[in-house]
């Protein structure tokens, strides 16, 4: 394995694969700075500084240029140095390197120039080193030097911005050296718009496909990188009534997060930066690295636009654009200029997204997959399983009489079956929620509590009926009446929860629908009862029967006479499970689209 390290004090280029080698003689590295070591480079913020003696110089000037580790207990083992004109970053190297310590450091040639380079010699540990720069007789007016370093094979970092130069006589500008910077933001006349999505930007828009110029319910967020591949432009806009804000993330749970935000305060946009480290408030964060900044507040819309460099080493908060991250969309209230807990669960990106890579249409969800599996399978257990279940105990125990299935009644199986499944997967959805959260969730109000409930009943349930008394026992009614009461306080809590469930920030299916769609299967349940108990009713009043001799009631429902009410409960056995199918694919379908 080739412990190759590579530090570059260069000008920000193009990036492609390179070759890496441990005895530095890396020229075929000067022109895009990327390790070819099969793996991403560290999203993490890069343990070295580099540093030069000066800030201005003359033509034939000396300047050295320092790198050292930012901590005792890090290093590196090897370097590559370049310095290029600042105002024309994918130019060749300019000047050329003299050695300070020639038994570590060797120089390059890269570009036209023998010695624009300068590269370790050997792949030991080192924790400093140093290179004395010449400036060329006709030099550019400013120079920065840029570095990427690899710790190990595995763990490197590409482009570290180092500082920037300046030709005396010459204004001097920050070590990030992009020209025309202005922190000052202007406002804009004109909303945002969605042309060149997925062709020269990127977007993440919700709902898919919307346009902020037209739509005012559109959450909308673009970057796009300059022509010289130095820095980004993001556009964020959406209905908020305090702030928007976006993060880039290396996962899909919130911490340790570069975020910005646009807070409305006194109806003006201030655009900020901040970092959360955990599930915790967004800390204050330098913004003096971004710049361009615009914004516009129209009908509730808050729209922002502002720059930042692809490298900003000088901020440790501030993560590399050319890795990729998953991006966070979020929005809620403020009270002068202080911002709130956002007001639903954010949008986040299906897959990890390179900032600066080619542009495309990215697509998100607001609901993680772990809550969306929890929601579908409680709805197929509570609202098609347990329903069946149950109302085939209540309507059909004396409808196949001699029907039977592996020695037991056809009826008993049928409903033993779903219900035993019924509890395994609530107890399969009941976990995923945790795994989720990675604990209890403290935001969730009483879904959680009756959720326990509901699965410490089910449990309960299930024991009972395992131990149930024989038929003649005279424990058998104590049995029948627990059984009962236990089971449809259990059904009612679960309702309970279904209806609160469908109201969390996690999943929130749209409103007033999935409360109008939840009570319409409840009637639905209803009136399939109802319709069958009038038919028994309807049986009874005939007379011919006593309303306690079920046995009678069954052949009475099985003859000629009576044939019709045996059809009758075939026909609506068949539509109510029509009829809970088609409400349970209803919501399938609701939760697959948050």
């Amino acid at each position: 394995m080739w412990h190759s390290f590579f530090l570059m004090a260069v000008f920000t280029g193009s990036v492609d694969p390179v070759k890496g080698y441990s005895n530095g003689k890396v020229s075929i590295a000067c022109g895009n700075m990327v390790p070819q070591h099969g793996h991403k480079p560290s999203p993490d913020s890069p343990p070295y500084r580099i540093t030069v003696d000066t800030s201005t110089f003359s033509p034939r000037d000396n300047i050295t240029v320092s790198l050292q580790v930012a901590s005792n207990r890090t290093f590196f083992r090897g370097f590559l140095i370049e310095a290029r004109d600042a105002l024309k970053l994918a130019s060749a190297a300019v000047g050329f390197f003299i050695l300070t310590d020639p038994q570590e450091s060797q120089l390059l040639q890269c570009g036209h120039t023998q010695g624009s380079g300068v590269s370790h010699r050997r792949s030991t540990r080192k924790s400093h080193i140093q290179a004395v720069w010449v400036s060329p007789e006709i030099p550019p007016q400013r120079v920065q030097f840029l570095v990427t370093v690899v710790h190990e094979y595995k763990v490197y970092w590409v482009r570290i911005a180092g500082p920037v130069v300046s030709l005396r006589g010459v204004t001097a500008v920050p070590s990030t050296a992009v020209p025309a910077q202005t922190n000052t933001p202007t406002a804009l006349s004109t909303p945002f718009s969605s042309m060149g999505c997925g062709h020269s930007r990127s977007c993440l828009r919700d709902p898919v496909g919307c346009q902020p110029e037209a739509d005012p319910h559109c959450f909308f967020l673009s970057f796009i990188t300059d022509q010289e591949g130095q820095s980004v432009t993001f556009e964020l806009s959406g209905p908020a009534e305090g702030y928007l804000s976006f993060a880039l993330s290396l996962d899909k749970w919130m911490g340790n997060d570069d975020v910005y935000l646009c807070v409305n305060v006194g109806g003006r946009v201030a655009i900020n930066a901040a970092y959360v480290n955990g599930r915790t408030h967004p800390e204050s964060a330098s913004k003096e690295d971004l710049w361009g900044q615009a914004w516009r507040l129209a009908d509730g819309v808050i729209q922002c636009r502002f720059q930042r460099n692809i490298l900003v080493p000088q901020v440790e908060s501030r993560v590399n654009l050319n890795q990729s991250y998953f991006l966070f969309l979020a929005h809620g209230s403020s009270h002068q200029g202080l911002i709130h807990r956002h007001d639903q669960q954010p949008l986040i990106s299906t897959n990890q997204k390179v900032i600066t890579g080619h542009p495309e249409e990215l697509c998100g969800s607001r609901s993680p997959l772990l809550i969306k599996f929890h929601g579908v399978l409680m709805l197929a257990v509570w609202m098609w399983m347990v329903s069946t279940a149950i109302f085939i105990a209540h309507h059909y125990k004396y409808f196949w009489p001699d029907t039977t299935l592996l020695g037991q009644r056809l009826w008993f199986q049928l409903h033993r079956t779903m219900m035993v499944l019924a509890v395994v997967l609530t107890g399969v959805a009941f976990t995923l929620p945790f795994i989720y959260r990675r604990g209890w969730s403290k935001r969730a109000g009483f879904h959680p509590y009756i959720g326990c409930t509901v699965m410490a009943l089910s449990i309960i349930q299930l024991i009972m009926a395992f131990l149930r008394p024989a038929l003649e026992s005279p424990r058998r009614t104590i049995f029948n009446w627990m059984h009962f009461g236990t089971g449809t306080v259990c059904q009612i809590l679960a309702v309970v929860c279904v209806f609160l469930g469908a109201a969390q920030q996690a999943l929130l299916l749209s409103s007033p629908w999935s409360a109008a769609m939840l009570t319409g299967w409840l009637l639905w349940i209803l009136l399939a009862n109802l319709l069958l108990l009038m038919h028994s009713y309807r049986l009874r009043s005939r007379g011919k029967i006593s309303s306690d001799d079920k046995e009678n009631i069954l052949s009475a429902q099985l003859d000629g006479e009576h044939g019709e009410i045996s059809k009758v409960k075939k026909i609506v056995l068949v539509v109510f499970l029509l009829g809970n199918t088609v409400f349970l694919a209803a919501f399938i379908k609701a939760i697959e689209s948050v």
